[in-house]
């Protein structure tokens, strides 16, 4: 017999603990135990009942401190949670850009995208909150992993960050902060004028170009994103934030702005 099916109970947790970190899952179960994933599955369900663990997903548990059994337990770093509840999934916009030092704003979500069913935009789970939008498997490219203890976690990279947010100005924040994060990116020596328009054509929503030529043309060296946004452009007008009115029309780029934005900009 094996020896790890002789461990008492709680030494089986620990060891079982010891090797997923902070977040469990059957396969961790599993690789400490060398069991099957079905005992694995029973086992953990049974330590989520005995209030061991804190279920937080299919199949995905976290270790629930003594003090805290009476208590919801808050996670410490709510970006350990995305795999087990969203994946395949990668954290992107406001949030990406905070991590990637594109703003200084700090949000109290994480923004989410995952090629799982989304049934309501706002996931909250262990003191953390969630903002939840899908997105077809084929569209997630551009991220990087990014570890946190042993929790592996997808991230937009930097130009990635950008496009998404202007595919969804909401989701940068409003096309203010969205103008703001641009600003900075455009100002790094990583900016890569060509993965932004890779990544925009393969995403493929033509009010991408449209935001990104309006924006690009502010600033000097930004010529070569207005050129190849000006020869992407698509029939039809877009809002420059469809979370605003946009009575003025930028007709060179079939884009309908706030008065706010017209100034300088042209007609």
């Amino acid at each position: 017999m094996d020896s790890h099916k002789l461990l008492p109970g709680r030494a089986r947790l620990a060891a079982v603990i010891k090797t997923a970190g902070p977040v469990v899952i059957i396969d961790d179960a599993v690789k400490a135990l060398r069991v099957s994933r079905t005992e694995a599955a029973k086992m953990l369900s049974r330590w989520a009942g005995q209030g061991w663990l804190r279920r937080v997903g299919v199949g995905a548990y976290i270790p629930v401190q003594l003090e805290f059994l009476d208590a919801e337990q808050v996670v410490e770093d709510p970006w350990i949670l995305v795999p087990p509840l969203f994946a395949p999934a990668y954290i992107g916009g406001r949030t990406a850009a905070e991590h990637w030092d594109l703003t200084e704003q700090i949000f109290r979500d994480v923004v989410v995208y995952t090629a799982r069913r989304v049934n309501h935009p706002l996931v909250e789970r262990q003191g953390a909150v969630y903002s939840v939008s899908h997105i077809a498997e084929d569209k997630i490219f551009g991220t990087q992993p990014v570890w946190r203890g042993q929790t592996k976690i997808a991230v937009s990279d930097i130009h990635r960050t950008i496009v998404d947010m202007l595919n969804d100005p909401a989701a940068g924040g409003g096309i203010q902060h969205v103008a703001d994060c641009f600003g900075q990116y455009m100002r790094r020596p990583d900016k890569d004028a060509a993965k932004l328009v890779s990544y925009a054509e393969r995403l493929g929503n033509g009010a991408v170009f449209k935001r990104l030529g309006f924006l690009a043309e502010r600033f000097p060296d930004g010529g070569d994103l207005v050129e190849a946004s000006k020869a992407r452009l698509t029939k039809g007008h877009a809002l420059l934030d469809p979370g605003l009115a946009g009575p003025r029309l930028i007709t060179r780029w079939r884009l309908r702005v706030p008065d706010s934005w017209v100034s300088g900009a042209g007609a």
